[in-house]
């Protein structure tokens, strides 16, 4: 166990609706839904925590959302001014210390076991960057403080919103035994299901599984499992990182077949991806279609495109072309998901992009 490092992990609350709130005083207090309109095939990007009182998240249909909350105020996404916002929270990490590992455009990991301020206490850097946050952009952000990522990640959903968790090396189990298993890393719908089978309901239950048992039931994430549970994770903040893929799968609320149902699913998936790297400013070459069946046995088929893209319609497009692929007939599915892979930035892509054009010019000559 690593007790010596002090980790962050930042996550703005409701950051896409947070910022439309605040530029129009007049969302203050309501249901606000960003994301596609509900006469569309659109989703959730992100929702007011008035809106999540309905059961309203994330990647949700927003044809559902409007049905589960008919006076929401739905509002397409504005991703220039979302990046702008999450540019001045970036430099306010950065003033603090040069190790921030951004995940998306609303959190981070900042490791300041050294810092630039100095000051000794994590608890007090994240207090300090809460109030600088709000002061310069009138949004809240929750914060949790540990010696590893993991708790770090965790203890930032605690409280929100405009929370503050800390987790020390003396209270780490106390704090792990009550994580609801579905809320570790790698645990998604089906493997919750699974584990709720075993009688596992949160971590210390999870804890009384062998490393053998969870290798041999969940393979290599069986292994982090076992670490995780007992407070152990070794990554270190990377300023860095480079994504290699981004994708986003669904587990069906019922199995189906025909694949005139799975289409619209295959649309949602494909614009939530598109949504996800626009954020980040990234571009994908190769799409990746993954189908579950009820057999729990599962395929991917991948194509690789001529040129980079975000472009939702075009993710869909292909998407498309490689679930017909499948040869869908008579098998019943319970997952879909899409995914984009050798990820570049959308800044590089333009720019080989422009000197493939100077070079076509200059074989002319």
């Amino acid at each position: 166990m690593q007790a010596t490092r002090k980790i962050i992990h930042v996550d703005m609350d409701a950051f896409f609706a947070a910022v439309e709130q605040r530029d129009d005083p007049k969302l203050k207090g309501k249901p606000v839904i960003v994301g596609g309109l509900p006469n569309s095939r659109g989703v959730v990007a992100t929702c007011s925590y008035e809106a999540r009182k309905y059961g309203i998240h994330s990647a949700m249909p927003s044809s559902i959302a409007k049905r589960k909350c008919p006076h929401a105020i739905f509002i397409k996404t504005n991703m220039e001014k979302y990046r702008a916002v999450s540019k001045q929270i970036m430099q306010i990490f950065l003033s603090f210390t040069d190790l921030v590992e951004p995940l998306a455009l609303d959190e981070a990991y900042l490791d300041v076991t050294e810092n630039k301020v100095g000051i000794n206490s994590a608890t007090l850097i994240a207090k300090q960057i809460k109030k600088r946050i709000f002061a310069e952009t009138k949004l809240t952000a929750s914060a949790g403080v540990s010696y590893n990522k993991f708790l770090a990640k965790v203890a930032s959903g605690y409280q929100k919103p405009n929370g503050l968790t800390v987790v020390t090396p003396e209270n780490a189990d106390a704090f792990i035994d009550n994580i609801p298993i579905g809320d570790f890393f790698g645990v998604g719908k089906v493997t919750e299901e699974k584990f709720l089978q075993l009688g596992v309901k949160n971590g210390k239950d999870l804890r009384q599984l062998s490393e053998e048992t969870l290798i041999r039931e969940f393979q290599e994430r069986g292994r982090t499992l076992y670490q995780n549970v007992r407070g152990v994770d070794e990554r270190r903040v990377n300023p860095n990182r480079k994504r290699k893929s981004l994708g986003k799968e669904t587990t069906l609320r019922e199995n189906i077949s025909n694949i005139h149902d799975m289409l619209p699913i295959i649309e949602r998936l494909s614009e939530n991806v598109s949504e996800r790297l626009q954020a980040q400013q990234l571009v994908g070459k190769c799409i990746v279609v993954k189908v579950k069946f009820a057999d729990f046995s599962q395929r991917t088929r991948r194509m690789t495109l001529d040129n980079y893209t975000n472009d939702k319609t075009t993710i869909f497009h292909y998407a498309e072309k490689l679930l017909h692929e499948f040869n869908l007939e008579d098998q019943s599915v319970r997952l879909l998901g899409v995914t984009t892979t050798e990820l570049a930035s959308a800044q590089t892509s333009r720019r080989k992009k422009a000197n493939i054009k100077v070079y076509e010019q200059l074989k002319l000559f």
